[in-house]
């Protein structure tokens, strides 16, 4: 939907933004954002937009907080120009169960099953997995220190989701809400 190029497909992986901290009540999969949190869900959708990054599949972890994310973002995408933009078709959501507190070849296996139609995928899960998927995709991409919450990692892939593979999809860009 958003690349020119036949030849490529492009996954964006986002660390959920900020949430509230839990407590020992409080299941570690339940815990909100926070009002920065959704704040800053919102600023990563409308740089998303800004950039015509917008996704065809959503795959996202079950947890609260990248529910919560994923919600930001979609409203962020609708925003009014210069900060977003109106996000065309929806994409197709997939909430995942196994992208909470995955490890990094467990969400690549997730990416290896979006739809061969799709051009964006949007990947939506936690730390460290989502982090080290990234390294993983691009060894010198992403650093030591990992991505922040709500932080945004742009890769190119391959032009067949199954061949998605271990330093095999450059980053491209990346964006922090905040710094």
């Amino acid at each position: 939907m958003t690349d020119a190029d036949p030849e490529t497909r492009t996954l964006i992986l986002l660390r959920h933004a900020k949430a509230e901290q839990g407590s020992d009540a409080t299941d570690d999969a339940e815990r909100p954002l926070s009002a920065r949190g959704t704040a800053d869900a919102a600023a990563a959708g409308a740089w998303l937009a800004h950039h015509g990054l917008l996704p065809d599949v959503v795959l996202c972890s079950t947890a609260r907080r990248t529910r919560q994310t994923w919600h930001g973002v979609a409203m962020g995408m609708t925003g009014s120009p210069p900060e977003g933009g109106p996000t065309g078709p929806r994409p197709a959501v997939r909430y995942e169960p196994g992208a909470y507190d995955a490890h990094p070849e467990e969400l690549l296996a997730l990416v290896r099953t979006v739809d061969p139609d799709a051009r964006t995928a949007l990947l939506i899960a936690h730390n460290p997995g989502i982090s080290l998927l990234s390294a993983l995709l691009d060894p010198a991409g992403i650093g030591e220190d990992g991505l922040r919450t709500a932080e945004l990692a742009v890769h190119r892939c391959p032009s067949n989701w199954t061949e998605v593979a271990r330093a095999g999809a450059p980053m491209t860009a990346r964006h922090a809400a905040r710094d």
